[in-house]
């Protein structure tokens, strides 16, 4: 049977929907594809035909768009982690604000905010680096897989979201690698040692933790790697290198031993006066400044906490808990990484906090669990938003006002949705530019039961 030929249409993009979907016309027809900035010129593969539009992969950009003034680094094209890098800050305000209020616009008519980070520049304190090569049999890189690749990755170096430190010990990790012949592991064989290296840097005390992800196949000289990065000129300090074991299929990072090599097994970062404990795996917003933006707007959307019961639910290191537990009666905390927990508990106890708990469980199954008479609740899940199992019971529990932050504002409008149609109003929407210069934001959404 012979191969069908591929179809290339080429066009002007009109409009780019939330999260970053392009759109033109051609022949009466709306073409949609990943990728792309409001006024390029691009050519297209075509893919599924619909009745009112096709479906398309981005293939070329032919020409740019008189949007894109701003200088960029040098690996804008292959690697895609900064979209929005060459527009100004500005039009990705507008553009932002202009997809989440078209998101929203069938169920809230109200005013809608943006709020931009405190940093544009340098924001990010934790990156996932992955070993692998630029090309085919190509000496040992670690880098960010490059744009719609499985198995290559480009050199970020320059890289303008995170902190200098970042690249100094990137690049000395890659040296060490290669002085040492070590391998990477191979996606289709899955032979190899290096899988990833991640970088965790508490911007506002300046400790970092180095985690170094391997296979069990074989062995590296654990003690001139600790020396080698203990040797490097840092702004931060490294507090803490840790070494987990890793031999899953999946790419993702799997920990099934964690092995310390120096210093701690966490690092600190401090916000709202607190100090909050990052363990290798817990989840930590990744821009701490914005996050204070945030949680400011997101406990202000919460109202009169003073004398309330409040759940803190996904609940992560327990820091919007921690902060809540201030004023609030009495906080509970439910998050399902038993890690994120001990963490939140241990921090709350160093931060004289009494009247918060955290607890290890699954918020569908707990929620039921918890007896007492809940005035405030703050959802803040993970990108796939809530189990609808889940919202029924959150619902069941009767709270008044309910504070839902997201990190993707497309499952947390179908979540949203739900709650409607069980008794709540949604009263505010704001935005947050948690990510300059990457398609990504943050939102927060305040719902009140309608007596």
């Amino acid at each position: 049977m012979a191969k069908r030929k591929k179809k290339y249409i080429e066009g002007v993009i009109e409009k780019v929907k939330f999260p970053n979907i392009s759109e033109f016309t051609f022949e009466d027809k709306k073409v949609n594809f990943k990728g792309g900035i409001e006024g390029q010129k691009v050519c297209v593969v075509v893919g599924r035909k619909r009745e009112k539009h096709i479906e398309a992969k981005l293939f070329e950009t032919l020409e740019k768009s008189p949007l894109e003034t701003n200088p960029t680094c040098p690996n804008y094209f292959e690697c895609g982690g900064c979209f929005y890098q060459s527009v100004s800050q500005e039009y990705e305000l507008d553009l932002k604000l202009r997809q989440i209020k078209e998101l929203y616009e069938d169920i809230y008519n109200g005013d809608i905010q943006i709020f931009q980070s405190p940093l544009t520049n340098a924001y990010r304190n934790k990156m996932e680096y992955t070993f692998s090569d630029t090309y085919k049999d190509s000496p040992i890189m670690l880098g960010m897989h490059k744009k719609n690749r499985f198995y290559e990755v480009v050199d970020t170096k320059e890289c303008n979201l995170v902190h200098k430190d970042f690249e100094i010990i990137r690049n000395e990790v890659i040296e060490f690698a290669r002085k040492n012949n070590l391998s990477f592991l191979k996606k289709r064989t899955h032979e190899g040692l290096l899988r990833h290296l991640i970088i965790r840097y508490a911007l506002t005390t300046k400790e970092i933790m180095v985690n170094i992800v391997t296979t069990t196949q074989s062995e590296f000289d654990k003690k001139n790697f600790v020396d080698t990065l203990l040797d490097l000129k840092l702004e931060g300090n490294i507090k803490s290198i840790v070494h987990t074991e890793n031999d899953s299929l999946s790419d993702a990072v799997v920990c099934e031993k964690l092995n310390l090599l120096y210093g701690d097994d966490y690092i600190s970062e401090k916000i709202f006066g607190l100090k909050f404990k990052v363990t290798p795996f817990s989840f930590f917003q990744p821009n701490v400044f914005g996050a204070v933006n945030l949680y400011s707007k997101a406990i202000e959307l919460c109202g009169d906490i003073e004398n309330k019961v409040v759940f803190d639910l996904y609940s992560g290191t327990g820091t919007i808990g921690q902060i809540v537990a201030r004023k609030a009666k009495e906080v509970y905390g439910i998050e399902i990484v038993k890690e994120a927990v001990e963490s939140a508990n241990e921090s709350a106890k160093a931060n004289g906090l009494k009247n918060c708990t955290f607890i290890a469980a699954d918020v569908l199954e707990e929620i039921e669990n918890r007896k007492e008479m809940v005035d405030i609740i703050i959802v803040d899940p993970p990108r796939e938003g809530i189990n609808q199992k889940a919202i029924e019971k959150i619902i069941f529990c009767g709270a008044k006002t309910i504070v839902y932050i997201s990190c993707n504002p497309k499952t947390q409008k179908r979540d949203v949705e739900l709650f409607l149609q069980n008794g709540y109003k949604m009263k505010n929407l704001k935005i947050f530019n948690q990510f300059p210069r990457t398609v990504h934001v943050e939102t927060v959404v305040l719902m009140s039961r309608a007596d």
